[in-house]
């Protein structure tokens, strides 16, 4: 029993991190060779004479989708390779004097099929890694606030109300400055990913061998780290921009409710409050959705101060 839960817990972390990083690198990895019979090796030295060029982008595909993210992925593909080469080996029209146009036209769309299917692949490795560096980017910056809150409680520092509605104000318009980050990059890859799947579908050649292969692991690695980045980036740009406008140093926008109002004693404190919170929340998600609008503002910051100055 003991052995059965081991391998059952080692199953279940196999596959988070597949679901992470992708499946692992094939340490034995395969040529389009190997996938024919022996029966039938004659007809593939046929193949390679009639269709070189489509024999190589088997070849070069094959050898990709040996490299992709998901297993299942890979098992389905090899299956699909598999198949394109006993039908076209066991054509009869293969062994004529000229290459068959008919055969020609059935190796490019399946070709084509296996590269939108690789790129759909590689879309997956994309999302996954972005959707993990945005889940590690809002942990690392929620850890420190819960971290700090415990560290001032045991400094015994007290914060008076506007301090206190400072900071909140801070953290309000940062987190979602993070999201509206996060919506940015979500909504630039869902516009490429519409364009790549609006990919020519005329099987023409220069369609199919005109990328060039990364691998959809390393992919997931470098979408990861960006997602991270871009969420500290929105996380700095709309702090940036609330301090700006909560100093004075930029007054293209006039603030509804400042801190002095939700501060005060009498009942405006109430609707104060509301309009502060709704007005740096927007500010913050317009400012990490939009980055030219928010290096705008703080070059319009740095520029008021030289004046100033």
């Amino acid at each position: 029993m003991g052995d059965k839960n081991g391998g059952s817990r080692q199953d279940w972390r196999e596959r988070v991190w597949e679901t992470i990083e992708g499946a692992g690198t094939d340490l034995d990895p395969q040529g389009l060779m190997d996938l024919v019979e022996p029966e039938l090796r004659d007809e593939y030295v046929q193949f390679g004479r009639s269709f070189p060029e489509e024999q190589l982008h088997l070849q070069s595909l094959y050898g990709e989708a040996q490299r992709a993210f998901e297993e299942r992925t890979r098992q389905s593909l090899r299956t699909t390779v598999q198949r394109v080469l006993r039908n076209v080996l066991r054509d009869q029209r293969l062994g004529g004097p000229e290459p068959d146009k008919y055969l020609a036209t059935y190796l490019e769309r399946e070709i084509l099929r296996i590269r939108v299917r690789l790129d759909q692949d590689g879309e997956l490795a994309v999302n996954r890694g972005l959707n993990s560096g945005f889940a590690l980017g809002m942990v690392l910056l929620i850890v420190p606030l819960l971290v700090g809150e415990k560290l001032l409680g045991l400094c015994d520092v007290s914060l008076k109300c506007t301090d206190r509605w400072s900071l909140l104000g801070a953290l309000v318009c940062g987190g979602a400055g993070a999201f509206g980050a996060v919506l940015s990059v979500l909504t630039r890859l869902r516009n490429s990913g519409d364009q790549l799947m609006r990919r020519p579908a005329n099987g023409s050649r220069e369609s199919v061998g005109s990328r060039e292969a990364v691998p959809p692991g390393q992919q997931a690695r470098v979408m990861r780290r960006g997602g991270v980045h871009r969420v500290f980036l929105g996380w700095l740009l709309a702090i940036a921009v609330y301090l700006l406008l909560g100093s004075g140093l930029v007054t293209v926008i006039e603030i509804p409710a400042g801190i002095t109002d939700v501060c005060a004693p009498d009942g405006r404190a109430d609707s104060a409050g509301t309009a502060f919170w709704g007005f740096w929340g927007a500010i913050g998600f317009l400012a990490g959705f939009n980055e030219r609008w928010a290096y705008g503002l703080v070059g319009r910051g740095a520029t008021s101060r030289k004046g100033s100055g």
